[in-house]
């Protein structure tokens, strides 16, 4: 959020907290389908595609609306903590 403004977007707290929360949703799904998957044995790699296309979706969508409010020659500065949140929480998958 914090980032988004520094780097001239026009964002508000809020806007980006909403964003970050509902781009977090895949996750949430992914980690309920990780619990179920973890019940059926040898399920390794299909919980870890469930993570990975979780991981994309979340990413992508972040970067959709990030690239709306920054510029584009800042928007890797804007986009890289993003990518590091959902990869922490997709390890922690």
């Amino acid at each position: 959020t914090l980032n988004a403004q520094l780097l001239g977007g026009t964002i508000s707290f809020f806007q980006s907290v909403c964003v970050l929360g509902y781009s977090i949703f895949p996750l949430n799904c992914a980690s309920v389908v990780n619990l179920i998957l973890r019940q059926i044995p040898a399920t390794t790699i299909l919980r870890i595609l469930v993570v990975c296309a979780s991981f994309a979706w979340s990413t992508r969508v972040s970067v959709v609306f990030f690239s709306e409010v920054i510029s584009v020659d800042r928007r890797a500065l804007a986009i890289y903590p993003v990518f590091g949140f959902y990869a922490f929480i997709a390890w922690m998958i």
